[in-house]
């Protein structure tokens, strides 16, 4: 009798691809990508660019490659992004955009819904005084730690910031987690920005990618950044055939992934001494100290994986979580605070 299968709640970067994702592989045309001869690279990047409301689009490795070059296009050394604290660019991206742009970070701490408000933000844009960094870029998330962003409220920011000369980035690699909780097309979502990265590679469920999207003028220089950053991948029509594949079949059924996580977080929400909160397909459990090793080894044993993360520790549904994956998991963690 085979092993239950694992219920890997880490994140939404560990699905497999199914098997019409393969065959889409399988299937697509191929060319020199760096020529701009790859045909599957080229409508991925037409059909991203269509789905986000932009003039062109850029396929990349990953979402982190694909903010820093976009930050790269938007900044020139010693030039100034102003940001949240807890997003991606700033805290989960080695420093790539300081390290290898020497563009300056500025840090604003966001409020409870991952959000910054217009006053900090306004107050953070530098005067021009030649000891300072020129304020270039703001840069937002959507969403935040699952956290869906208010569309209006970055609207009111982007156009605030634009009238003082900066440029706008939205990192949205969970953009469509947004659009499908908002039941809001992602291309007003993200009307507002003179930028926007989607990832492929998370609740889409590609292996990986990510894309960039914004004006024909910058999407080519965020085309030579990226071939400096070694990032022409030449065939790349055999990924880029997931990400096709992803944006055909994996957007809508994202509220799949947010139900069950509702039902994650309903399933253990009456255990004591263990808050839980949900947000589109993340739940997040605050383990007291004494109680968080023990649990996630008791999981483990259990065939169920949850993240290193010190409390809060995430969740994530995705496409290779069901129904019975949920029902195991909630089990589990019952099974240790009975």
């Amino acid at each position: 009798m085979s092993a239950a299968p694992i219920v890997d709640l880490r994140s939404d970067t560990v699905t497999r691809p199914g098997a019409g994702m393969y065959q889409a592989m399988v299937e697509a045309r191929l060319g020199d990508d760096v020529y701009g001869e790859d045909e599957t690279v080229n409508r991925l990047e037409t059909t991203a660019a269509n789905l986000l409301g932009k003039q062109a689009g850029l396929f990349l490795s990953s979402a982190t490659q694909a903010n820093l070059v976009a930050m790269l296009a938007h900044n020139a050394r010693g030039e100034e992004i102003l940001l949240g604290e807890e997003y991606h660019i700033f805290c989960a991206e080695a420093g790539g955009v300081s390290a290898l742009g020497g563009i300056v970070m500025h840090p604003l701490a966001t409020d409870a819904s991952g959000g910054l408000t217009l006053e900090q933000v306004m107050a953070a844009i530098k005067e021009d005084d030649p000891h300072l960094p020129i304020s270039r870029t703001l840069a937002l998330e959507n969403t935040v730690s699952g956290r869906v962003q208010d569309p209006e409220h970055h609207r009111h920011l982007a156009g605030a910031v634009r009238a003082q000369g900066l440029k706008v980035h939205l990192d949205g690699a969970r953009l469509m987690n947004a659009s499908i909780a908002l039941q809001q097309p992602a291309a007003d979502i993200v009307a507002p920005f003179d930028s926007v990265m989607l990832c492929l590679s998370k609740g889409l469920g590609a292996p990986v990618g990510a894309m960039l999207c914004g004006g024909i003028e910058f999407i080519a220089r965020a085309r030579r950044l990226r071939k400096q950053l070694g990032g022409g991948m030449r065939q790349a029509g055999v990924i880029a055939a997931c990400g096709q594949y992803a944006l055909e079949h994996n957007v809508a059924r994202l509220a799949d992934d947010h139900e069950r996580a509702r039902l994650l977080a309903e399933g253990i929400g009456d255990i004591v001494g263990l808050p839980v909160r949900q947000h589109t397909n993340m739940v997040f459990i605050e383990p007291r100290a004494q109680d968080l090793e023990p649990l996630r080894q008791h999981l483990e044993a259990a065939q169920v994986l949850i993240g290193h993360q010190h409390p809060p520790i995430r969740l994530v549904t995705h496409l290779d979580v069901d129904d019975d994956a949920i029902e195991r998991a909630v089990e589990a963690i019952h099974y240790y605070y009975r």
